[in-house]
């Protein structure tokens, strides 16, 4: 079975060298997949402040395996190099961090079937046209559970329309919600950088033992 896992490496608040490393560590990774069979691609990038380099880049992995291939890149990484920018720089270790995140929270697709319409009668003041016939609706969502009652109108139409537009509503609202929970969670792990003890270490392949 096919999997898909989104991965963040992220520079934190490092350095500039860390943008770099991001630069590396990421082209290494895609390398890395390619030959497991895995495909890539980048669905976003923030772009550091020299040309090439990135504060974060956000990766899809696909393909069976994705899930063990994206755990032996999770965690804090290093890329160890000298600095490209300061030559008195003695610093060699770059570090960078990866944390799978979720990208697009998962989003409840309306349908009219899913909804149990019932008509009901309703208390309360109204008037001579209130209760004298079932015109008021009670909307079950099933996927969700969302239940709205609808009796504003005289005709079991009407209320039954404004029941489904309101479910609608409802479930845009919680989608909205779930997004912003998603991107909070992956700005969050922008300050979760640990430097020192990586979980995996990697070097230009020209100074590579």
């Amino acid at each position: 079975m096919s999997e898909r896992v989104h991965l963040l490496l992220s520079a934190g608040r490092g350095p500039q060298e860390c943008t770099w490393a991001v630069a590396q560590l990421a082209r290494r990774l895609e390398a890395g997949a390619g030959r497991d069979g895995l495909t890539t691609r980048r669905v976003e990038t923030v772009p550091g402040e020299r040309p090439g380099t990135f504060r974060s880049v956000l990766i899809q992995i696909s393909g069976t395996g994705t899930a063990r291939f994206a755990a032996s890149w999770t965690g804090t990484l290093c890329w160890q190099a000298p600095s490209p920018y300061r030559t008195s720089a003695g610093r060699k270790n770059w570090y960078v961090i990866a944390q799978p995140c979720e990208v697009d929270a998962a989003h409840t697709a309306f349908a009219e079937a899913d909804v149990d319409i019932v008509g009901c009668r309703t208390g309360g003041p109204g008037g001579q046209h209130r209760n004298k016939a079932s015109t008021a609706v009670r909307a079950t969502h099933r996927p969700t559970g969302i239940v709205v009652v609808v009796d504003t109108e005289r005709q079991f139409s009407q209320n039954r329309r404004l029941a489904l537009d309101r479910i609608r509503a409802r479930l845009r609202r919680d989608d909205r919600a779930a997004d912003r929970t998603s991107t909070g969670n992956r700005r969050r792990v922008h300050d979760q950088l640990v430097r020192g003890d990586p979980t995996r270490t990697e070097r230009p392949k020209s100074s590579a033992g």
